[in-house]
């Protein structure tokens, strides 16, 4: 049987659609490039935004029309609403978050012991998904009670791997090729508190790194009261990339108490400037909501100010949408969408400048870069691109198809989101 993978949203989302992969094929199915050629294709839904519900029916939608056979659905969208999910044409299969690891299992109709073997080595999902990088799922869920983030609902209580089952599953995918080994999950931050035996996240991160031949290795977002110096030091070892991901949301202090975040400017400032003493280049970037309920003008100016004052390499900026089941939802003094529209705009401009003067103190210097994409641009070569350990994109023209090899680089120019440079020794 030939197999079309889908992701709509999160890393997680994608670490799931990679194992998914390995247990099709160990079964002796193929993977395809695009719903059409697909026998059966599973669609990994997000329902974090109001529009990436929206993606995720377009996705089953355009699925079904491209002739699959059969459509396998799963993720935050279905398992919340799992009636509308089996009501979309070509849908034979809604598995929920709970029992998403049993979904190949269930979708081949064999026993889940069918699965408990030896691993297969990682080759990365073809098509859209096609990535050079290794996503691994090292926790699931959520305890925390954001106001705003349906993703508790959707994913329930907070769960961690055991670090045995992440060594494994990273074991398999640096077999079968992979460069980068990104660590995911709804709350990653958490990993370990659930487990009993004191261990924390610093303690798979230490593990990893002695028990694997990782090159790099990189996190997923992190909650930045997670963080102190301690797990800073953790980037002594160079492997890891000097990359972190800590969700703001907000600049003001009020905005924050009302999305019950436990943090506050102040405190995530200096938890930015611990990181860049001991992290020396680290890119620090963020995800910023605007038009929160009872955002007031000074509030979203108290935000945009701070959001400037951080200058961070860049960042994702989400208009607040009210998803049904979040305490948000409830709240009285909603932000007329064209205010919420226009404070997007604002946050994104901030970004874009800060994240360019960041790019920009890199021009004229020589960095290593694991080269993820390729187009044929005929006798000139190839144009590849491809991200640093510290989240540059860079783009160049190069002899050969460099597809993931990590070569030096050096870079010469600014492109509108990142950076193209030459090969060094080329």
């Amino acid at each position: 049987m030939k197999l079309f993978l889908d992701s709509i949203g999160c890393r997680l989302n994608q670490s799931e659609i990679e194992a998914f992969a390995i247990q099709f094929r160990a079964a002796g199915h193929d993977l395809v490039s695009s719903p059409g050629e697909a026998d059966l294709v599973v669609v990994n839904t997000c329902a974090v935004t109001a529009e990436a519900a929206s993606d995720s029916r377009q996705r089953i939608r355009q699925a079904a029309r491209a002739g699959a056979k059969e459509i396998a659905v799963t993720g935050c969208w279905s398992s919340l609403y799992p009636a509308d999910a089996e009501a979309l044409s070509g849908v034979t299969h809604v598995v929920s978050n709970q029992e998403k690891d049993g979904l190949v299992a269930q979708v081949l109709g064999l026993p889940a012991e069918t699965f408990d073997l030896e691993p297969v080595v990682r080759t990365p999902v073809p098509g859209t998904r096609l990535r050079t990088r290794a996503f691994i799922k090292a926790q699931d869920g959520c305890d925390n009670h954001c106001t705003f983030c349906i993703t508790t609902v959707a994913r329930g209580a907070s769960r961690s791997r055991p670090v045995s089952q992440v060594i494994h599953d990273i074991r398999a995918a640096l077999d079968g090729g992979a460069q980068e080994i990104v660590l995911t999950g709804v709350h990653l931050g958490s990993w370990g508190h659930d487990l009993g035996n004191g261990s924390r996240l610093k303690d798979l991160v230490l593990a990893i790194l002695a028990q694997s031949k990782v090159l790099r290795l990189r996190m997923s977002s992190l909650e930045p009261w997670d963080l102190d110096e301690d797990f800073f030091a953790l980037w002594e070892d160079t492997r890891l990339c000097r990359q972190l991901h800590l969700p703001l949301q907000s600049g003001s202090a009020a905005t924050l108490r009302r999305m019950a975040r436990k943090t506050r400017p102040e405190s995530f400032a200096a938890l930015v400037e611990s990181a860049r003493r001991l992290i020396p280049e680290v890119a620090i970037t963020t995800d910023v909501i605007v038009g929160f309920p009872g955002e007031s003008d000074a509030e979203f100016q108290e935000s945009l100010d701070f959001v400037r004052e951080m200058g961070f390499a860049g960042g994702h900026v989400f208009t607040y949408s009210a998803r049904p089941g979040t305490a948000a939802a409830r709240f009285s003094d909603q932000v007329p969408m064209s205010v919420r529209k226009q404070r997007n705009r604002e946050i994104r401009a901030a970004l874009a400048e800060s994240a360019r003067g960041y790019r920009s103190a890199f021009l004229g210097r020589t960095l290593s870069v694991l080269w993820e994409a390729a187009q044929g641009v005929g006798p000139e070569g190839w144009e590849i691109s491809g991200l640093t350990d510290n989240y540059l994109r860079v783009s160049i023209l190069a002899p050969a198809d460099l597809w993931n090899q990590i070569t030096p680089v050096l870079l010469t120019g600014l492109t509108p989101d990142g950076l193209h440079g030459t090969l060094v020794n080329a």
